[in-house]
């Protein structure tokens, strides 16, 4: 074979791999072009189920990819480390990690209220009767410590007088229904599952608990928000009318969500009327949320509070 034949054989070879290589690249998460959105495995996040199922981001000519996590801690941990442009995500792990400097911003509300203590016994009339019992919760940066937290302090109590362990949230009314542990302070729709088919005891709904209290809402790393205004504006429309068909139609909108999240469609409906859906950041929602963040403060959760300009986007 001449030193040419050789010499062209060799080109082609290399521009294949590169093809392939570059194929490949383009097929991982390093694609710019779609947006890496995270959620939790709950009814809360139900504006973006819909969106999602509803074909919302597809007629807005947005390509997106989706990261289930089990807690909001972890949710924001991606966010920190620039693996997520969009979070579905509770307020609790929200303010705790921008007041770490991470770099994200709130654009949204999603829901208020939605979760709810569920113990065991049938005994148990408040949290006072789980002194020295065990009350599981997602984990120390979720809501639903937040929740349990203040709970205890308005009975007179504090957390040295439980045992509170982390678990996935999927677990604890297995635990419960065991007899593994006595409480737990989860979210929809495992309170309602736990409740309706464990025959469970709802102690209190979290707007009994902390009425009106703020949830989870969506955050954008200040990234995605300074490179991409017109996926921006995209995506708040898209959360926007999808938060719409919810409060229009709620028992309507189970059929849009995850099949995992949906033992059954009956429980799931009454599930969804548990929730308040809220969208915009209006001067309310604004105040709401600064009322729960003192209260994080003077359980000592975050060590101060932040002004607007650093919850907020500037939209």
């Amino acid at each position: 074979m001449s030193k040419n034949r050789r010499y062209i054989g060799l080109t082609v070879a290399i521009a294949v791999l590169l093809l392939i290589v570059f194929t490949l690249y383009g097929m991982s998460g390093d694609n710019p072009e779609i947006v890496r959105i995270g959620y939790l495995p709950t009814d809360h996040d139900a504006a973006l189920f819909v969106a999602n199922s509803t074909g919302m981001f597809k007629d807005a000519g947005l390509e997106v990819e989706f990261f289930e996590y089990n807690n909001g801690g972890d949710l924001m941990s991606a966010m920190a480390s620039g693996d997520l442009d969009v979070g579905y995500v509770g307020i609790t792990p929200v303010i705790y990690s921008i007041s770490k400097e991470v770099p994200v911003k709130i654009v949204a509300g999603t829901q208020n209220e939605g979760s709810g203590l569920v113990a065991h016994s049938p005994s148990v009339k408040s949290i006072s009767d789980l002194k020295c019992k065990t009350i599981a919760t997602p984990g120390e940066s979720s809501i639903q410590s937040v929740l349990l937290k203040y709970d205890l302090k308005k009975n007179g109590m504090s957390m040295s007088d439980i045992e509170s362990p982390t678990m996935k949230v999927s677990s604890m009314n297995d635990a419960l229904k065991t007899d593994s542990i006595d409480g737990m302070v989860s979210y929809e729709p495992y309170v309602t599952i736990s409740k309706e088919i464990n025959n469970q005891t709802l102690v209190e709904s979290s707007g009994e608990i902390l009425p009106d209290h703020p949830c989870c809402v969506v955050v954008m790393s200040d990234k995605f928000l300074s490179g991409h205004s017109d996926k921006v504006s995209k995506i708040l429309d898209i959360h926007k009318n999808a938060t719409e068909k919810i409060k229009e139609n709620p028992e309507g909108m189970v059929e849009y969500l995850p099949s995992h999240i949906v033992p059954n469609a009956e429980i799931e409906k009454e599930s969804m009327t548990h929730i308040k859906w809220v969208s915009d950041l209006n001067d309310t929602y604004k105040q709401n949320l600064y009322n729960f963040m003192n209260i994080e403060k003077d359980l000592g959760i975050i060590n101060q509070t932040l002004p607007q300009d650093k919850l907020f986007a500037n939209i």
